[in-house]
């Protein structure tokens, strides 16, 4: 009978807009439930806090007169301590009492009196303390026996119960009604229940085909997903392997441009320089403007000379090959020093590496100097080259300017080339900077051990 039922809510077409439109009368009693209740524990708050506030007068009003008396019998200061502090926290109270009861017609009469009562007692109370300093004892010993102190305080305490007493019938009006709020409450979440318990019956009938396509669709998207990175390995090992050739293609351009320059250009200039030295000896006594002519074309041929053997340097170091990694770095470091002006302060030890190894360290170097001289404006370089458990390890630091790493850079491609040009060699690269920091670039590299 119920599988019957069930059976025909579910094809009914009513039977959706009927459990909507209970969810939503349900979620509007909730609503206007919670609404209430959270305004009656706020109005119950408000008069907690008005009970504790009437308390408080009390207490500080009693507090001052126990300060004036002590003072009166033994004249000691520190007995003005609690006198003060209550005649504050007595027109703290009255404040905030007044403004609480003063919008309510029933109660503004009753707390104006209440106010009246007490300013009159603090008032007497600091008269007796006034003719106490004045010297005048029959007056304030006067003022003390009289029964207006106490008059003032029967009546803060009578008009004190009154509103504790209309505080009370408060708070049980505010339980009644949270009682009857939490009651409706219950009766919406049995309700609620009932129906989230068959919704979820149906649901769960209604569900199972969706699953199993679920998992027909992830296992599609899982092989898709494997093959996507199938292809993304290889193409990231062409791309590895392209960059290798074309950074070994460029060192063989740069070699070869190097060779041609050192030939044909080295030939070239050392012709022009004999050419000259002969012309200089068979001038015989020349003019001073043809000797000055003649000293300028030469000075000009040796700034020749030097501009092509740096040039050649920097497209193929002959230092690498003729006397190491340690020595090319030095005179990379000493050279770039002195034009720039920048002192290097550097530690090269001897490593083992491949020469392809070495020039990738030679590069990194020169790239890095490069830059300095560029966006850095630093006033110090530090440069480190050391061995250590098979790795080799290469820093450059400076002192300048930095930059946001994550921010894009249109200038950072040779940093880039040296990334990949490492990872080609088995190593990797750490960049670290930050604006006003400086720089750091470290690379590691494998060493590579030569067998006897």
């Amino acid at each position: 009978m119920s599988v019957k039922l069930l059976s025909a809510l579910r094809r009914s077409p009513f039977a959706f807009p009927l459990a909507a439109l209970a969810a939503v009368a349900m979620f509007l009693i909730s609503e206007s439930s919670y609404q209430q209740a959270s305004s009656t524990f706020e109005s119950l708050g408000q008069q907690g806090l008005a009970r504790t506030t009437i308390q408080q007068l009390w207490r500080s009003l009693t507090d001052a007169e126990t300060g004036q008396r002590g003072y009166l019998l033994t004249g000691r200061q520190e007995y003005l301590r609690p006198y003060q502090a209550g005649k504050v926290q007595a027109a703290q109270a009255l404040d905030w009492l007044t403004t609480y009861y003063g919008a309510d017609p029933r109660t503004a009469e009753l707390i104006k009196r209440v106010a009246s009562a007490s300013h009159n007692k603090l008032s007497e109370l600091g008269v007796t303390l006034k003719l106490y300093d004045e010297g005048k004892d029959e007056a304030w010993k006067a003022l003390v026996l009289s029964n207006i102190g106490r008059e003032q305080m029967d009546t803060v305490r009578s008009m004190s119960e009154e509103l504790l007493a209309l505080e009370t019938a408060r708070v049980e009006e505010g339980r009644r009604s949270v009682a009857q709020t939490l009651q409706l409450n219950r009766i919406g979440v049995n309700a609620m229940t009932a129906l989230s318990l068959l919704a979820l019956f149906m649901y769960l009938r209604q569900t199972s085909a969706l699953v199993d396509q679920r998992d027909e669709q992830r296992r599609v998207v899982q092989a898709e997903r494997d093959q996507l990175e199938i292809e993304v390995a290889q193409r990231t090992d062409h791309l590895t392997e392209l960059a290798r050739h074309l950074q070994t293609a460029r060192e063989d351009e740069r070699s070869h441009l190097a060779r041609e320059l050192h030939d044909e250009l080295g030939a070239l200039l050392t012709a022009a320089k004999l050419d000259v030295a002969r012309l200089k000896s068979r001038l015989g006594t020349p003019t001073p403007e043809i000797t000055e002519r003649v000293q300028h074309l030469n000075d000009a041929l040796n700034s020749g000379i030097a501009l092509k053997r740096r040039i050649i340097e920097d497209l193929r170091p002959s230092s690498l090959s003729n006397l190491g990694l340690v020595a090319a770095l030095e005179i990379l470091v000493t050279e770039w020093s002195g034009r720039s002006e920048v002192p290097v302060d550097r530690a090269l030890e001897p490593v083992s590496l491949r020469p392809s190894g070495e020039l990738t360290v030679y590069r990194l170097v020169q790239e890095a100097l490069t830059n300095i001289s560029k966006y850095a404006n630093a006033s110090k370089v530090e440069i480190r080259l050391a061995a250590e458990e098979g790795v080799v390890r290469v820093s450059v630091r400076d002192d300048g300017v930095g930059f946001d790493i994550k921010l894009p850079r249109t200038s950072a491609h040779g940093l880039l080339g040296m990334r990949y040009r490492l990872e080609s060699e088995s190593g990797r690269m750490v960049l670290s900077s930050a604006p006003g920091q400086g720089t750091l670039i470290v690379a590691q590299l494998p060493e590579s051990r030569v067998s006897g």
